[in-house]
Parts: C-alpha cells; sequence; structure tokens
C-alpha cells in the first residue's frame, strides 16, 4: 500500500522539480521573469555562457554590468530594465557558496623540490 502511494505522488514532486527549473532549449538560460530582458541585452557581444557558468549576489552582478559600460561599450540600462536583469541573475545564478575544492592535505601533497627559508634555517 505504501508503495503505490509514494509511486503514484512521484509525477507530483518530479513536475513541480522540473518545473522550477526549466530552461530554454535555445539559450540555456533559467525560465523565470526577467530571463527575455538578460537573453536580449546580454548576448548582444557576449555568449549567453559567460552567465550561465558564472555567479554572484546582485552587488556582483551589479559591478559586471557597471565594468562593462565602463570598459566594454556596454549602453546605460533603463533603471527597471537593470533591476530586472539583476533580479533574474542574482535569483537564478546567485552568489554559489564555493568555486574551488578544497586545497590538498599537506601529507598528499608532492615533496616541494625548491628549498624555503625554513628548510634553510632562516
Amino acid at each position: 500500500m505504501f508503495l503505490a502511494v509514494l509511486v503514484a505522488a512521484m509525477p507530483i514532486g518530479i513536475d513541480k522539480l522540473s518545473h522550477a527549473q526549466e530552461s530554454d532549449r535555445v539559450t540555456g538560460l533559467i525560465m523565470s521573469e526577467g530571463w527575455e530582458l538578460v537573453q536580449a541585452n546580454c548576448t548582444e557581444c557576449h555568449s549567453i555562457l559567460l552567465i550561465t557558468q558564472n555567479s554572484g549576489n546582485r552587488a556582483v552582478w551589479k559591478s559586471r554590468i557597471v565594468w562593462m559600460q565602463e570598459t566594454q561599450g556596454l549602453q546605460e540600462l533603463s533603471e527597471a530594465t537593470e533591476n530586472s536583469i539583476l533580479d533574474y541573475l542574482a535569483n537564478n545564478y546567485g552568489q554559489k557558496a564555493s568555486t574551488r575544492r578544497a586545497g590538498l592535505a599537506t601529507n598528499l601533497l608532492p615533496e616541494n623540490p625548491y628549498a624555503t627559508d625554513s628548510q634553510n634555517g632562516q
């Protein structure tokens, strides 16, 4: 009986999960409010992969927009457009906890062929 209930409930859970992260089949962007603005404004100059492979909070994404405006010729965006783009990016490509693996333990590192000050008695 329990198994029948579990199997019957599975499609509901799978549908919610797939709907939450539905992506545009052409760009790969997560399809949520503002994705069309990101596609229209950001792909004029670069691949969408620069977005989907990066992350950042709202301040990080804002700093990238400012950098592109100051150095790469990105036009000024209206306040509404910029806010929609920033909301979209922060919500869908937010800051990751870590983007690098942890360092190796000392005992797993190869021997350092270069003498250090501590090895020279200094």
